[in-house]
């Protein structure tokens, strides 16, 4: 169907949506893109059409409701079509899109802090020693801190041009997918085509990355388990192999499309990861070594495995969105304090203690995870090992249930009835098999969490967030003086781009090096 541009749009209830068509009296043959525009709840249309009224098509809802707070992420919300925006955006400038969300159990903003510590702090943080083996003490600390403002400064931007959209909209919220898609309808004409690609763009980004840290998950597992049973076995079992002993229990387990069956299994591995954490700070803060014996600074070579390692532990913004969605007072999320500024401060805080502190213990010998570290040989290491590996193990099938919702969605109206349960079962298991074949061909834990980190974080964390800002401010309320905002985002991409590509290239390099024995950055 195509829409074209007339006069200004009908007045739209509240919470409701319609999709317009109306002709131009001046120009017939130009077509224009529709605007997405949330439908809340079932209230109809006040006022009447100028033209003939037409039934009001609706996309069915991305069933995400079973998605916890701090797992959702990507698009949720249920579509309509509607005009472009026209001259009269200004009309109800005073609405407000927060006394509009019906929320049916509002998070408090202790609640939803501690939702966004669940979300940033995982397996991520037991990675940061070995960023800093490849950054160095001193410039480890100083890029970490940098990378983590960075971070969350471009989480603001996303969060903040959700609010300048839902006003202009008057949309009471989105999600990230719905954001980038609005802006690029909202913005430059040019910009207008790519509104539908943007969407799908963000949100397999995000099904990459989701996937991708499910196979790091699986490697993180059997390599934990190889140095354990290693120690009590005369026959050693390759990592490749422990990876298909521990996906074919998952294969069963990601069957389960209720989440409140996982729920158990969530409490268990948040347990266990606590005790295990602070086990392995007792073992990281004895016997420190002095500063000077490790190297403040390496080669920049290695610099990008930083960078990667680093914004993949630290990026949490899959799930920014539906956190500032969920919350009582929305307000609260950004500014100065903010449930966001104080708890990405811990978060930052964190991550570059136990980074620092890490590689100070155990320098140039930091592996992949700082479990790899403890001593084989005793038993409190070795329980500390089991419990972190168990607790990454059930965590895996919360981490998986995002993405599936998110493919399953995109294909579910294209099956029969009859077949979808098949269907659906099949796409589950043929994932996990796929994270299975993707960890056993690439059983390097280290390459491989930059990798992800460079290539999806980067731009789902960077690029993406100031694209959304350039064209939201395109014309209304501008780039500012100089054109501040242009030159501020445009700096933004080109990191993200540069953080992508030499992410990417030296994290290739580094799988080579680490299959002939050794790593990027040595001399031979």
């Amino acid at each position: 169907m195509s829409l074209k541009q007339g006069g200004p749009p009908p007045a739209l209830s509240s919470g409701a949506a319609v999709m317009t068509t109306s002709l131009s009296a001046t120009s017939l043959d130009q077509q224009k893109i529709p605007t997405v525009v949330t439908v809340y709840d079932s209230e109809k249309k006040n006022g009447n059409r100028n033209n003939a009224s037409i039934s009001q098509p609706k996309f069915i809802r991305s069933d995400m409701a079973d998605v916890p707070v701090q797992q959702a992420a990507g698009s949720t919300l249920p579509l309509v079509l509607a005009r472009k925006k026209g001259g009269d955006d200004g009309e109800d400038g005073n609405y407000n899109p927060f006394e509009h969300r019906k929320v049916e159990h509002p998070t408090s903003d202790l609640e939803t802090f501690m939702h966004l510590l669940k979300g940033s702090l995982g397996s991520g943080i037991l990675a940061m020693p070995m960023a800093f083996a490849n950054a160095g003490l001193w410039f480890g600390l100083v890029g970490t801190l940098a990378v983590g403002a960075l971070c969350t400064y471009c989480v603001h931007i996303l969060v903040k041009c959700a609010h300048i959209l839902c006003r202009r909209r008057k949309i009471p919220m989105m999600g990230f997918a719905d954001v980038a898609e609005q802006a690029f309808l909202d913005g430059p004409p040019s910009l207008n085509k790519w509104s539908r690609f943007i969407r799908f763009m963000v949100n397999t980004f995000l099904v990459i990355d989701l996937l991708g840290c499910c196979c790091i998950y699986l490697v993180f597992v059997a390599t934990n388990l190889e140095q354990v049973v290693g120690v009590y076995m005369e026959t050693a079992i390759s990592v490749r192999l422990w990876i298909v002993i521990v996906s074919a229990p998952l294969v069963f387990m990601c069957l389960v499309r209720n989440l409140k069956f996982l729920t158990p299994f969530s409490m268990i591995a948040n347990v266990l990861m606590f005790v295990g954490i602070v086990i392995t700070f007792v073992y990281m803060f004895s016997d420190l070594p002095a500063p000077n014996e490790r190297a403040g600074i390496v080669s920049p070579v290695q610099w990008p495995l930083f960078f990667g390692t680093v914004i993949f532990a630290l990026e949490g913004i899959g799930v920014v969105m539906s956190l500032e969605n969920d919350m009582k007072n929305p307000k609260h999320f950004i500014g100065c304090p903010s449930v966001l500024n104080l708890g990405m401060g811990l978060v930052i805080s964190l991550y570059t203690l136990v980074g620092f502190f890490g590689f100070l213990k155990y320098g140039p010998d930091t592996e992949a995870s700082i479990t790899l570290n403890l001593p084989l040989e005793d038993k409190l290491a070795q329980s500390v090992k089991l419990m972190i590996a168990i607790a990454i193990f059930f965590t895996f099938t919360l981490q998986f249930y995002v993405p599936v919702s998110i493919l399953w969605k995109g294909i579910e109206s294209k099956i029969s009835a009859g077949r979808q349960n098949i269907c659906e079962y099949a796409l589950r298991v043929s994932l996990v098999i796929l994270c299975c074949g993707i960890a056993v061909a690439l059983p390097n834990l280290g390459p491989f969490i930059s990798l992800i980190g460079a290539v999806c974080l980067s731009t789902l964390g960077m690029i993406v967030p100031a694209t959304i800002e350039l064209a939201v401010y395109n014309e209304d309320p501008g780039y500012g003086r100089f054109k501040w905002r242009l030159w501020k985002n445009s700096g933004l991409i080109l990191f993200g781009i540069v953080g992508f590509v030499t992410g990417t290239y030296v994290s290739i390099r580094e799988f080579q090096a680490e299959f002939n024995g050794g790593h990027v950055g040595d001399e031979h």
